[in-house]
């Protein structure tokens, strides 16, 4: 028991303590999530959530409920503690999204999302998450990190239909965000730029100081990688005065010792 814990213990540790982003950039965009066929919901807001269901993840790789039940239509606000000394997750998607994302992340165990279905909390902290359910079902939710999700880390929301129809997910402007940004989850065209191939996406924020952005953007061929919203660090700090938040952009990025890197950027005219 104790090699296994090991075991589990060095793949955790491989994943990046991540920056807690749960506030309000990705209502059913996300490739893992809304804006499937399966819909899971759409970010929350904070004036209507009806409950608070508190979240405990362990080092034993469980989460404290596992089962939660829930109403079509309601907001509910996640309050998830970290009571463990490895970083942990909750991400919320279909349970063949969450697979594809485990794939993914155990590629590149230092992804930093930015997505608002998921929520990385470190050792001892504690996160908020705020999800409005759409649609009667099950949505599951699981820790991604490497050795975590096959350890078991996962549970489930039962959500009881309310009789109506779901409305559809929108975006924080009040627009659906299938059609905030033009293509950004369909592949992307072939750009000659410095002969890299170019992927397509939307400025969420820009971090100078930490020469960081973050990027609503579609597939990314070359990493492997599905259409998401991630924090990527820039090669060149210049890069970052090249474009602004809210631009439609084409840019190139790369997995450098385990960080992902935007390593070209151009706004789309």
């Amino acid at each position: 028991m104790k090699t296994t814990l090991k075991t589990i213990a060095s793949c955790a540790l491989l994943a990046c303590v991540t920056a807690t982003f749960a506030t309000g950039n990705h209502a059913g965009g996300h490739a893992h999530g809304p804006g499937k066929a399966q819909s899971i919901g759409e970010a929350g807001v904070a004036a209507n959530v009806t409950r608070t269901v508190e979240v405990d993840m362990s080092d034993a790789m469980r989460f404290t409920p596992a089962a939660i039940q829930a109403k079509q239509g309601e907001t509910i606000r996640f309050v998830v503690k970290n009571s463990g000394q490895l970083s942990h997750e909750f991400v919320l998607g279909t349970e063949k999204d969450l697979k594809a994302h485990y794939e993914v992340m155990k590629k590149s165990p230092h992804m930093e999302h930015a997505d608002d279905n998921m929520l990385t909390v470190a050792p001892g902290q504690s996160g908020e998450l705020l999800w409005r359910f759409t649609q009667a079902g099950k949505v599951d939710f699981a820790c991604l990190h490497p050795g975590h999700y096959d350890a078991g880390m996962k549970g489930a929301v039962a959500v009881a239909s309310s009789g109506q129809p779901a409305k559809p997910a929108m975006g924080m402007s009040g627009t659906s965000d299938m059609t905030k940004v033009n293509d950004v989850n369909s592949p992307a065209p072939k750009m000659d730029m410095k002969g890299m191939e170019m992927s397509s996406g939307e400025v969420k924020k820009i971090d100078r100081e930490a020469q960081k952005i973050t990027l609503k953007h579609g597939p990314i061929k070359n990493l492997d990688m599905p259409g998401m919203t991630m924090v990527f660090k820039v090669v060149d700090p210049s890069l970052l005065d090249r474009v602004k938040t809210g631009d439609t952009v084409k840019f190139s990025a790369e997995d450098q010792g385990g960080a992902l890197v935007v390593t070209a950027i151009e706004a789309v005219k």
